[in-house]
């Protein structure tokens, strides 16, 4: 086995379930992260000469506990474990050493490491982003961009998280009804996030992370069997449903950008398109409003419109009207804008967005849109200006190369007005 990308893939993937298992036996992040990595190390070494391990995550929380254990006999400056090779040998011992350790409960103790990680002793945003950190292996930097914050910032804060767990005890064990009840929207969000990191990812090589899409998603799944009646986690699966139905059209052939105007909507996925919907509807028979619910209504007029030009565009402003008033925010007003462009013209979301610019100035999405629509009403100068700060804002490639098409299109124009008239 020499493919290393797979490899990446699958230590990616296992890392919630592992961390999961590694922070129950040893009650410590830290050591469980430093067990993790090692693991994975000693995982990309091993796997290409021995062959991949029948069960990854096994594999991972074996090796990593006999590293943890290796490292604290040393600390204790007891003699250490056997060498490696006759700790991570790939028979049916790792099954036993897992069903051990986790009660063979394991495989669905993401869910139970998120509700740890949204403790109460932790202010909500040092509980999303040790989330994202412990259970989903981002990067300070990655995470850093979602909260749009500087990296030193975040770092700072997942520091002080770390801390706050450590010093407060934190049980690394399953909270019960209520703790779970307590925490649920914290949990939420932070599900979300991870959905969104991989819908569109904020680094790397690639634009989507599919992994993040489908584990947020199995996640929300989760969710829904504890809190089966929750309006706003209903609201959250239909949402994220509706989203990653569109995913095979939203990259072209070259993995280039494909704007939702112009997806072949025959590509998207028919059967989440209707989960989502059912997910919804039953959403909404509660009548408790909240902004799950309405970005899900939103995503569904567009899943659900047959044509780009079928899109309910004053329906669909009215729904982000609602989302201000309840989950204010300048990202939300920006894509209301998106919205009263279509219904009120490009002028009029101009002017709605102008008064963002202090607080989105490091978001290339306001750029991108501010400069489409100053390209819209003619302004071109004013337009290259906002693609070309869109364009140093880029995450991933693919984000700068969809913004020199319209710098690319803006020229071309300038172009042809400036050619003198045929005679």
């Amino acid at each position: 086995m020499t493919d290393l990308a797979w490899l990446d893939a699958a230590v990616t993937g296992a890392r919630p379930q592992v961390m999961a298992a590694l922070l129950r036996y040893f009650r410590d992040l830290d050591r469980a992260e430093e067990a993790f990595q090692e693991a994975s190390l000693r995982a990309l070494k091993s796997w290409p000469q021995n062959g991949p391990p029948r069960d990854a995550v096994a594999w991972l929380i074996m090796v990593g506990r006999n590293v943890a254990i290796d490292a604290l006999r040393r600390e204790q400056k007891s003699e250490t474990l056997p060498d490696e090779a006759s700790l991570s040998d790939l028979d049916d011992a790792e099954g036993a050493l897992v069903e051990r350790l986790d009660d063979g409960h394991y495989r669905d103790d993401i869910l139970r490491l998120l509700f740890i990680c949204c403790h109460p002793d932790l202010p909500s945003t040092q509980q999303i982003a040790l989330a994202l950190r412990v259970v989903s292996g981002l990067t300070v930097g990655e995470i850093a961009r979602a909260f749009l914050v500087s990296e030193a910032a975040m770092e700072q804060r997942i520091t002080r998280a770390k801390r706050r767990v450590a010093e407060a005890q934190v049980p690394f064990e399953t909270p019960g009804p209520i703790e779970r009840s307590e925490r649920l929207g914290t949990v939420a969000a932070m599900i979300y996030l991870i959905f969104n990191e991989g819908y569109s990812a904020s680094g790397g090589d690639v634009h989507v992370r599919l992994p993040l899409c489908e584990e947020a998603i199995r996640l929300a799944r989760l969710l829904l069997r504890l809190f089966p009646s929750e309006p706003e986690i209903l609201g959250l699966a239909s949402l994220l449903l509706f989203q990653h139905a569109r995913c095979a059209a939203r990259l072209d052939g070259d993995g280039a950008i494909v704007l939702l105007e112009n997806q072949d909507r025959g590509l998207w996925n028919k059967a989440l398109i209707a989960e989502g919907s059912a997910l919804i509807d039953k959403a909404m028979r509660h009548r408790q409003p909240g902004p799950y619910q309405i970005q899900a209504a939103i995503a569904s007029l567009h899943s659900t419109a047959e044509r780009f030009e079928d899109t309910d565009w004053t329906q669909i402003d009215l729904l982000y009207s609602t989302l201000e008033r309840l989950q204010p925010s300048p990202v939300v007003t920006l894509n209301r804008a998106v919205a009263v462009s279509k219904v009120r013209g490009a002028e009029a979301a101009l002017a709605m967005i102008e008064p963002l610019a202090p607080k989105l100035s490091g978001y290339f999405h306001f750029f991108g849109l501010k400069g489409a629509l100053l390209s819209e009403i003619g302004r071109a100068d004013e337009a290259r200006e906002a693609f070309d700060r869109a364009i140093a804002l880029a995450r991933t490639a693919q984000e700068a190369q969809h913004i020199r098409g319209h710098l690319d299109r803006l020229a071309r124009g300038s172009r042809k007005e400036g050619a003198s008239p045929s005679r």
